[in-house]
Parts: C-alpha cells; sequence; structure tokens
C-alpha cells in the first residue's frame, strides 16, 4: 500500500477535483510521471483522433511544455503531473493539477473527465459517515471527499449523579440508563437516514459510550463501522482529515483484497483472463466485468496497448479498478500488469 496522502494535499486535491466533476463535455485526459513530458507528447503525436480532441491535444501538448519549465503540485513535490482538456464554446479549455503521489501513467479521451485513478489511489470520492458519541450528545457528519455534504446533532438532559431524597439510587440508575438506551436508539435511526449507501461509518467518542451504541445499530450498517481512536466533539477538523484518509486507505486495501480472491476464485469457471491479447478481444466485444491493472503498468513492454484497452474499458460498462499495494503488483507483473473478470466465458 502506497503512504498516506498528507491531509493538505488531499484537500487541494479534492477542490480541484470538485470543479472538474462539473465538466460535462468530451474531455482529453492526461496523468504522466514528472519528468515524461517529451515521451507523454511523442504519445499524443502518435495517436490519432478526430478533429476536436486533436485540436485538444495540441493544446495539451504546448501545457506539458510549460509544466515541464514549470511544475505545480498540490503537495510539496511533483511526482505525477494531471492534465485535463476540454472544449467550451468553442475553444479550448486546460486545467492541470501536480500530486505529490504516483498515479498510473493515462492517456484517454472520453465523454467526461477520467479521475478514477485519483478515487482510487488518493481516496477523493467517498462518503463516510462520521459519528462522535457520549451517553448524552451525538454528532453525525456525512463527508464526500473532503465536503460535509450532510449533519445532525442530537441530544439529551441526561443527570450525572443521583441526589439524596426521592428515588432509590437503584431505580434512578435503571431511570438514567434507559433514556440513554432511547437516545442511541434515536442515533441509530439518524444514521440510518443518513446512510444512504456510504462506504465507511467511522464511530468514536470519549468513554464506553461509542461500544455501548454500537449495539444498537443493525447489521448491514455494522459492517460498514470502524472505530476511530482519540476522536471527541473538539477534535479539530485537520485531525478529523487525516483520520478519514487513514481509514479510507485501509478500506480500499481491503476492497481490491477482496477483488484478487474472487479473480482467484473464478479461475476454475472459466471467468477470468490474463493474458493482454484475449482480455483486449473481451473487451471489444463487452465481457469484461472487471479490469484490475497495476499502478505501474508503464514500465511493462506493452504499455500502449495497455492504455488502448483502458479506453476501451472505459467506454463500455467495465468497471476498472487500479491497484497500489506492492504485493498485488507483484503478483500482476506475471501477468503482463493486466487480469480480467469476464461477464461470461468467451472461446
Amino acid at each position: 500500500m502506497i503512504s498516506e496522502i498528507n491531509h493538505t494535499e488531499w484537500l487541494k486535491l479534492n477542490q480541484f477535483l470538485y470543479e472538474i466533476k462539473k465538466i460535462n463535455s468530451p474531455c482529453v485526459t492526461v496523468y504522466y510521471p514528472y519528468g515524461k513530458g517529451s515521451e507523454t507528447i511523442t504519445l499524443l503525436q502518435s495517436t490519432k483522433r478526430n478533429e476536436t480532441f486533436e485540436k485538444i491535444q495540441n493544446k495539451i501538448q504546448i501545457k506539458i511544455k510549460e509544466l515541464k519549465k514549470n511544475p505545480t503540485s498540490a503537495g510539496k513535490f511533483t511526482k505525477t503531473l494531471c492534465v485535463f482538456g476540454w472544449m467550451n464554446n468553442g475553444k479550448v479549455v486546460i486545467k492541470q493539477i501536480g500530486t505529490s503521489k504516483k498515479l498510473p501513467y493515462i492517456y484517454m479521451a472520453s465523454k467526461k473527465p477520467y479521475i478514477k485513478p485519483f478515487n482510487d489511489i488518493l481516496k477523493t470520492n467517498y462518503d463516510v459517515l462520521l459519528v462522535t458519541i457520549d451517553q448524552k450528545t451525538a454528532k453525525i457528519q456525512k463527508f464526500h471527499g473532503e465536503q460535509i455534504i450532510q449533519e445532525s446533532k442530537l441530544r439529551i438532559d441526561l443527570q450525572g449523579r443521583h441526589r439524596k431524597g426521592g428515588q432509590s439510587q437503584g431505580r434512578f440508575l435503571r431511570a438514567r440508563q434507559t433514556k440513554i438506551h432511547v437516545f442511541f436508539k434515536k442515533v441509530a435511526n439518524k444514521v440510518r437516514l443518513l446512510d444512504d449507501n456510504s462506504d465507511l461509518i467511522l464511530l468514536g467518542g470519549a468513554g464506553i459510550a461509542k461500544t455501548e451504541f454500537f449495539d444498537e445499530i443493525d447489521s448491514e450498517l455494522a459492517k460498514k463501522v470502524r472505530f476511530v481512536e482519540e476522536l471527541s466533539f473538539s477534535t479539530t477538523q485537520n485531525k478529523i482529515y487525516e483520520k478519514i484518509i487513514k481509514h479510507l486507505y485501509q478500506y480500499r486495501k481491503k476492497y481490491v483484497a477482496e477483488i484478487i480472491a474472487k479473480y482467484e476464485t473464478l479461475v476454475k469457471d472459466g471467468l477470468t483472463a490474463k493474458r493482454n491479447d484475449v482480455i483486449y478481444k473481451a473487451l471489444q466485444i463487452g465481457a469484461v466485468d472487471t479490469l484490475i491493472v497495476s499502478m505501474d503498468y508503464h514500465n511493462n513492454v506493452q504499455f500502449k496497448k495497455i492504455i488502448q484497452m483502458l479506453e476501451l474499458a472505459k467506454g463500455t460498462s467495465c468497471k476498472i479498478e487500479f491497484a497500489a499495494a506492492k504485493n498485488i503488483i507483484k503478483r500482476l507483473e506475471i501477468d503482463n500488469e493486466v487480469i480480467a473478470i469476464l461477464r461470461y466465458k468467451i472461446k
């Protein structure tokens, strides 16, 4: 697994991608390693496109030359440069950003900007519920990337100690616990309403409240829950982002491992492919369900062929998954950097 991204860079990338996601027109997307600008220009020049895309590519080539002299980065240094080009009112628009993290080499012309590598490697497109709770207060925040898109706060009046006179100590404690139980039920219902297919539910707070509250969550939501240490109502926003990033990296690592495990299971059923020429033909007939690609595929001799496969996959309903974990990258080296899960057997 690649090292986690700094939360400051993560925020900048999220803000950039928020604008890029608004683009709803054919776009040329190029990601390339810093220092590989000349090779990337050669790749652009050797690929023939329609007139519109050719105009965009010419502008991208100019931008790459500019970036060679003055690379930009959301982080402290530049490892990957990402350039997006599209037409707006008959004019070519170019936007670019650099990141200190390694992204896969991409060159793709498609209906919209291709940002999935950011989502996969840098975790910028997930919905996360953050629940901070104690026995009388709860705050639920729904994050999409770095943006809080929904928020809810719940609270009850809860007497801390038994006062002299009136009901017995035992009766007081039972009544108090019942009130806490009812409160947790209410919070659990609110979490269920806000969940809406979130990827993760991060649960934290002081004391034992979070573990007591966990018992009130239904089994489907419980599968998404990850306990977060050192999270309270006073935790700073930057610390919250750090915790979200950490758990998203863990989530992504587990997700890709499960896809690889699925591939290994389906081998015996003839529902996989590992030779690039076989995968290419399967993509052409729409037989590929999931394309699993090493983030380091550009080091392979079939680099240009794989770029074509990615663009072909993007034009179908095929899912593309980039693998960043070192053990999976090493596994993919054996099969020319790409393996595929098929929808049906092919000859």
